[in-house]
């Protein structure tokens, strides 16, 4: 089949190469313009961009090539912009989302399920509409979200949503047949850096699910504290010497440096402090040199 891709990050790259190696004629790939991803002021390609490239597909970075070009369908994976109705109209296109829609449309799907707690998520192969992934499901598949991190449930959902999407192209049934989606819907909205802030008032299932998603931090006294890994603590019996501390306070004691929250204690295990290096959280809070009794939030 002869088609456009269009998709910005590497959990997009998965379905272009599937599609590649599936045969399909991916005539033109539209990506997001270069940008800084990182430090300095050099800019660079999307991944999509880059693994279009490395397999020698035009690229765009504009819709309007869409216009230039003769293509049964359009694929869809994380572009990062809505398509408008004249292109719609235009070039029919199927979108791989990744949530069991209608739960979690828009933009930040796979964040919301962790932080909502949800047993298990998916991905969907949709027929692309105006509004937001309201389009008919042509397949789904499931996974059970577990303890993993956001970046394991990506990378998992990009390639389960690479095989299904090859599936669906396969198929006349499947492309023909569609079904509505069915149940009740929730928005994903955007993650915000507030997002990833730990606070005292949080369970302590409520703090694991943020510290999953890879970007946690916590202040204490005043400086920000990146919270890479983390457990619950269920012994704080540990040292009889430590102060009896409540919610909003550090206790450390020689095995562990915990957090202390409205239902327990998050044990740090992993952190990285403002400027500094990756470290254990013994390793922090013996260089942090804190006396006394110490707040974070």
């Amino acid at each position: 089949m002869r088609l456009a891709f269009l998709g910005t990050p590497e959990a997009a790259v998965p379905s272009l190469r599937a599609l590649v190696a599936a045969g399909h004629d991916v005539a033109l790939v539209i990506s997001q313009p270069d940008r800084r991803r990182g430090r300095g002021s050099e800019t660079s390609a999307s991944p999509v961009k880059a693994a279009a490239l490395a397999l020698g597909l035009d690229v765009a970075d504009d819709l309007s090539a869409l216009g230039d070009i003769d293509v049964e369908r359009a694929v869809v994976v994380a572009y990062g912009e809505m398509i408008p109705a004249a292109v719609l109209a235009r070039t029919p296109m199927l979108n791989v989302h990744f949530s069991l829609l209608p739960r979690w449309r828009g933009a930040a799907p796979v964040e919301r399920a962790i932080l909502a707690g949800d047993e298990e998520t998916g991905v969907g192969i949709i027929s692309l509409e105006v509004t937001l992934d309201t389009g008919p499901l042509h397949a789904e598949a499931r996974t059970v979200i577990g303890d993993k991190t956001a970046s394991e449930l990506i990378a998992e959902l990009a390639e389960l949503g690479a095989q299904l999407l090859v599936e669906v192209l396969a198929s006349e049934d499947l492309l023909a047949h569609p079904w509505p989606q069915q149940g009740e819907s929730t928005y994903a909205a955007k993650v915000t850096p507030e997002t990833f802030h730990v606070t005292p008032a949080m369970t302590v299932a409520e703090a694991l699910r943020v510290v999953r998603l890879e970007r946690a931090f916590v202040k204490v006294q005043g400086r920000r504290l990146r919270v890479l890994r983390a457990h619950a603590h269920l012994d704080l019996d540990l040292d009889l010497d430590a102060p009896d501390v409540g919610t909003g306070f550090v206790r450390a004691t020689r095995e562990a440096v915990c957090l202390m929250m409205a239902d327990g204690a998050l044990e740090l295990t992993w952190v990285q402090p403002e400027g500094s290096r990756t470290m254990s959280a013994l390793a922090w809070w013996a260089g942090a040199r804190l006396d006394g009794v110490v707040a974070w939030d």
